[in-house]
């Protein structure tokens, strides 16, 4: 709402408009709480309103939100004056408060904008019940702020079932209904990772849970679908590495130390020029918080459409923007978000999770959803919740630990037979289906390639191919 003549002192205030102008100018962190809470609508002095449209445009077309894009965007609106005024303002810790108060002053100026048509309606030739139903509209228009659920009938509902099935019958594969995963038993289990769906793949660390990730990262690319990758733990340029190996059956160590024979040297540079060509975009930043994911995930989803699947790794990593002292609480804000913004954007969402370590103390060591570390909210929000269990981990692990007792117990090691002798080059792993909202439950068994760093069905043979594609 602009600025109106006479308008009472209580229903708006300019100094909580520049200071949330200014949080904005000296943080895009404070743009990213202020998203889809207010419009440019919403601030009372018209300036004001010029800036913060600024704002939306310089997020929009990629640019950073500061001074001199501002103030380019804003061109014969540039005021001076007004901006010195935000910029000699000090920024808010607590953004949202403000913006939450900007919000609700601007609806009581509308709600008096609406009260005052109601006279000019009453003298038109318009039936009683006609009137009351728009100045109705509006009224709800402006308390709901346009975010409430849209209520559909039966009959709208039945036509949006139909053009599904219609789009699922002319599908090349009939038996996916979401994005293909890269493997072929665990899309019987899901029907691939449909739209809207919050993923949550867990495991202990060491499993290979972002492998497990990075493979259905690559099926996607294959298939020239965007993905965007929020890596908290690992370099973009080690998860390329990783990526690569993968795909072209080039041994990580060898990509790692640059020592690759000429046919590998080949296959590397044919593969770098492949994934030039794909629509990958990779945070490359051990802290985010659901404000910034939110933010760039929806700024690269409206400049690329082709984006269909988001990956987070991992959600432990992920800081929390609200004031919850308790882990577990800033854990639940951050599921919810991710599973609400999974469904704004209509793609599916992947986040990765560590699993407790009391699991390690049980005999079967295989996960279950109470080993989810740190919060129940990942089980309540998750679509889908898949583990990696790779059961040669902890068999290796128990023989180191009877090799060193018997070292230590000074026993002829001559004769020292061990019980677990390690496959250098690959092991059987599981893909437990521990939840599946709309599907069966079960484990899918699968093989893991260590020198690449990749899981494959386990009816794979690499004897069989010279390459391998996910």
């Amino acid at each position: 709402m602009n600025q109106t003549n006479n308008m009472p002192s209580n229903l708006y205030d300019l100094d909580m408009e520049r200071s949330i102008l200014s949080s904005i100018l000296y943080s895009e962190d404070g743009f990213s709480e202020v998203y889809g809470l207010i419009n440019d609508g919403d601030f009372y002095l018209k300036a004001h309103a010029d800036i913060y449209k600024a704002i939306l445009e310089c997020v929009n077309n990629d640019e950073p939100i500061d001074f001199a894009f501002v103030k380019k965007r804003l061109g014969n609106k540039f005021d001076e004056v007004t901006f010195g005024e935000i910029v000699a303002t000090n920024s808010i810790i607590d953004i949202k408060k403000y913006a939450d108060e900007l919000k609700e002053k601007s609806v009581k100026r509308a709600l008096i904008a609406v009260a005052h048509k109601i006279p000019t309606k009453v003298n038109e030739d318009q039936p009683a019940k006609e009137m009351v139903d728009d100045i109705s509209s509006q009224i709800y228009a402006l308390v709901e702020g346009g975010q409430s659920g849209v209520i559909k009938e039966s009959d709208q509902i039945i036509h949006e079932l139909m053009l599904e099935m219609k789009k699922q019958k002319e599908a090349a594969d009939k038996d996916l209904v979401g994005l293909d995963t890269g493997f072929r038993y665990l899309n019987e289990y899901t029907k691939g990772f449909k739209e809207g769906e919050l993923i949550i793949i867990a495991a202990r660390p060491g499993m290979g849970k972002t492998a497990f990730v990075l493979n259905v990262i690559q099926k996607s690319l294959n298939l020239d679908k965007g993905v965007v990758f929020f890596s908290l733990e690992m370099p973009a340029a080690h998860l390329m590495m990783r990526m690569i190996s993968a795909s072209t059956s080039i041994p990580l160590s060898n990509i790692l130390t640059a020592n690759m024979s000429d046919d590998e040297f080949t296959r590397f540079g044919d593969e770098c020029k492949n994934m030039m060509e794909k629509k990958l975009f990779v945070y490359d930043n051990s802290y985010v918080n659901i404000h910034q994911i939110r933010t760039n995930l929806r700024k690269l989803k409206a400049k690329h459409e082709e984006i269909s699947l988001c990956v987070i790794d991992y959600i432990g990593l992920m800081m929390s923007s609200s004031n919850f002292s308790e882990r577990h609480l800033q854990i639940a804000e951050i599921s919810r978000g991710l599973k609400l913004l999974a469904r704004e954007l209509g793609i599916p969402i992947v986040a990765l999770s560590q699993l407790n370590r009391g699991l390690e103390a049980r005999s079967n060591k295989r996960p279950m959803l109470s080993d989810l570390r740190e919060s129940g909210a990942i089980e309540q929000d998750a679509d889908v919740i898949l583990f990696v269990y790779r059961n040669d981990v902890y068999a290796e692990q128990e023989e180191k630990e009877r090799y060193e007792r018997a070292l230590n117990e000074g026993k002829d090691m001559e004769s020292y037979t061990p019980k677990f002798v390690p496959n250098a080059k690959e092991e059987k792993a599981e893909v437990i289906v521990g939840k599946n909202r709309n599907g069966a439950l079960g484990t899918v068994e699968v093989v893991f390639q260590k020198e690449f760093t990749r899981f494959v069905d386990n009816s794979f043979n690499p004897s069989l191919v010279s390459e391998f594609q996910v």
